[in-house]
């Protein structure tokens, strides 16, 4: 082959723009469509209109991520006109069963759901085709966003999503993810270690453990024996998070762990996040705290015996950090039922947070129940729920006050001479905290994107602290 003509191929290889909306879920399904698409010779556009194609992974969940994904669907298409849809909105049906995102807008190219790369393939290859090139297709460019074996990655180069599995086999009745992404499955867990191999070795600090419900891991192949690097491994939540923390370890990278429902076989990963070898945070979705309304919601776990699970994790792992997000105003709830979430959130002392007025999604059983209560209501018990968590968070916070933790740092120009921006254990990227780096006393003192450092906490400023690198 003449090395002119393949530079000539290369160079003009089409050029696909993407966006990606949604949960670190659909981030994940992002990464794998763009490696696909790299290992193929396609190029990437920054912008719709110089684009050969469009792809628009779109998040379908509460109305306002709908309407997000349709008005970007709907942008693309006035700049570009040539519009593949992918994600879970793509999953929603409209009036008469029909396609919602098609019914929307005709002119979309191509409409598949959640986790569906061949899919989303299938359709590039039928608009934009590319003759295959095996000598410089599979070569990708260096660039911060390939990670080796684990391919394309969104996130800044020292923290990375690791999906491990797809689906959930709960219905709660206020949520429509399992008719979208279906029930639980579980990624083998040889290729869940071998992706975190690659992004440990690639440099991440930080690798952030996601899925519909972590802690089921494995229940879909009833924890099946895997094997990995020739050893059997079970396909299980303790192995995983034991090979993972092993794994971190010669890299002094951090683990943390996301959407853990609270079942009981959570307490064998404690004494991981006593020893340090994984965070001690659980990000916990615990939803209401009233029994009635969780039975009304149909969450899983027992969710009336959570403070007696919490004090437990406490006593086992004094450091650990709990966040959870919950629901006001889900049909039915009475005053006094508000009142005993308010009262759990207190006396649970729940680190971080997060709370979202009920809002009824098409397709839900909830929009079937009695009681549905207005919407201004609705929005002021969230209202006074997360005055009530803020004050707990501030508290909670101020106990921080004089210690010194270890912080990775986010941002820092000019090498933190005046400051930077970090996080600690207790601080997921994008939904908590952080660590705000005051300029280091030594002026031979630097701060560098992606590494640690240590930091005496001086003050709190909201949801954050306030650091002084030592």
């Amino acid at each position: 082959m003449n090395p002119d003509t393949r530079a000539v191929d290369a160079a003009s290889s089409p050029n696909i723009a993407f966006v990606s909306l949604g949960c670190p879920k659909a981030l994940t399904d992002s990464e794998l469509i763009l490696t696909q698409l790299r290992a193929e010779g396609y190029s990437t556009s920054k912008s719709f209109a110089g684009a050969d194609l469009v792809i628009v992974n779109t998040c379908g969940f509460i109305d306002d991520a709908v309407k997000e994904s349709l008005d970007t669907i709907g942008e693309a298409l006035a700049e570009n006109g040539r519009v593949i849809v992918t994600g879970c909105l793509g999953a929603r049906a409209g009036e008469g069963g029909a396609s919602l995102v098609q019914q929307v807008h005709p002119k979309v190219l191509a409409v598949t759901g959640p986790h569906a790369t061949q899919e989303v393939m299938d359709a590039v290859h039928r608009h934009v085709p590319k003759p295959h090139d095996p000598f410089v297709d599979l070569v990708p460019e260096v660039r911060a966003e390939f990670r080796g074996e684990a391919g394309i990655k969104l996130t800044p180069r020292h923290y990375a999503y690791l999906k491990i599995s797809e689906g959930c086999n709960h219905r709660c009745t206020f949520c429509i993810i399992p008719s979208m992404r279906g029930d639980l499955v579980s990624r083998p867990i040889g290729e869940i270690l071998t992706e975190a191999r690659a992004l440990f070795e690639s440099g991440v600090k930080e690798l952030l453990v996601v899925s519909q419900d972590t802690s089921a891991y494995g229940v879909d192949v009833k924890f099946r024996t895997g094997f990995w690097d020739g050893r059997p491994i079970k396909t299980r939540f303790a192995e995983l998070c034991e090979e993972l923390a092993t794994l971190a370890e010669p890299y002094g990278a951090w683990v943390r762990l996301h959407y853990v429902y609270p079942y009981p076989h959570v307490d064998d990963v404690l004494p991981l996040m006593a020893s340090g070898r994984i965070l001690p945070y659980l990000d916990v979705p615990f939803q209401h705290a009233h029994p009635d309304v969780l039975r009304r919601m149909k969450r899983p776990a027992s969710g009336e015996r959570n403070l007696e699970r919490l004090a437990a994790w406490r006593a086992a792992c004094p450091q650990i950090v709990v966040r959870s997000t919950f629901i006001a105003g889900f049909p039915g709830e009475t005053e006094a039922e508000f009142d005993a979430l308010l009262d759990f959130l207190r006396e649970a002392d729940i680190d971080r947070a997060g709370c979202f007025a009920y809002s009824p999604v098409s397709g839900a059983a909830a929009n079937e129940l009695d009681g549905q209560l207005p919407q201004a209501l609705r929005e002021e018990r969230r209202a006074r729920f997360m005055a009530v968590a803020e004050s707990v968070s501030a508290q909670r916070l101020k106990r921080r006050i004089g210690a010194t933790m270890q912080v990775l740092v986010d941002h820092a120009p000019a090498l933190g001479r005046r400051g930077g921006r970090g996080r600690s254990y207790a601080d997921a990227p994008e939904i908590d905290g952080l660590v705000h780096l005051l300029p280091p006393e030594k002026a031979s003192r630097v701060l560098k994107v992606g590494e640690f450092t240590r930091a005496r906490i001086v003050d709190t400023q909201g949801h954050d602290l306030v650091a002084q690198p030592i």
